[in-house]
């Protein structure tokens, strides 16, 4: 009888898992539709990532990446998105059945950004002769684990503490995979 319950147990967990997941895409599409309609320029190349919620609806936080500026520039975008919350947060609560619309903050998405670092980092090393400090220094900055392969590439694996799983052969181009609950499936070939 206890193996039964367990089992009830972890398929109400599940469960909890795919609300949890259909109502943080719920979201990202509502503040994706509403970013569209609102005409402010600075938002014109913003692209919600994804939306996490607790479990308790008591916030919600936006990951957003821009396709355009610096990292300081995406970082400056958190006042803009500020200035537009309430009207965010009505589009939820107009289009939802939540009997609460949690609160939402703003917080750039830096998988993608350092995905396209790492992508960089080893197309340098294929165009440069010998080998470089580019295995340290992605080991040192994403905990990821970096070898060289004698001259065609370097390889690159592991999820760096952020449950996002780099690979890459220094040849192929980068792939990036998973979520640890967040983050975006990347590839590039």
């Amino acid at each position: 009888m206890s193996s039964r319950r367990r089992h009830v147990h972890n398929s109400g967990r599940d469960q909890g898992a795919q609300r949890s997941s259909r109502l943080n895409e719920l979201l990202r599409e509502i503040i994706a539709e509403e970013l569209n309609r609102i005409d402010d320029e600075r938002l014109e190349w913003v692209s919600v990532t994804h939306v996490k919620t607790d479990r308790s609806l008591d916030r919600a936080v936006v990951m957003y990446t821009a396709a355009l500026g610096s990292a300081d520039d995406e970082a400056a975008l958190v006042d803009v998105f500020e200035e537009h919350r309430k009207r965010l947060q009505a589009a939820i609560g107009r289009q939802t059945t939540l009997r609460r619309t949690p609160p939402l903050s703003f917080e750039p998405d830096l998988h993608l950004r350092n995905a396209s670092r790492i992508e960089d980092l080893l197309a340098a090393e294929r165009n440069r002769p010998g080998s470089s400090d580019v295995e340290s220094e992605l080991e040192e900055s994403s905990g990821l684990e970096v070898s060289g392969d004698g001259g065609s590439g370097l390889e690159v694996s592991g999820d760096g503490g952020s449950g996002l799983e780099v690979f890459g052969d220094g040849g192929s181009g980068l792939e990036v995979s998973g979520d640890g609950g967040s983050g975006p499936e990347v590839s590039s070939e």
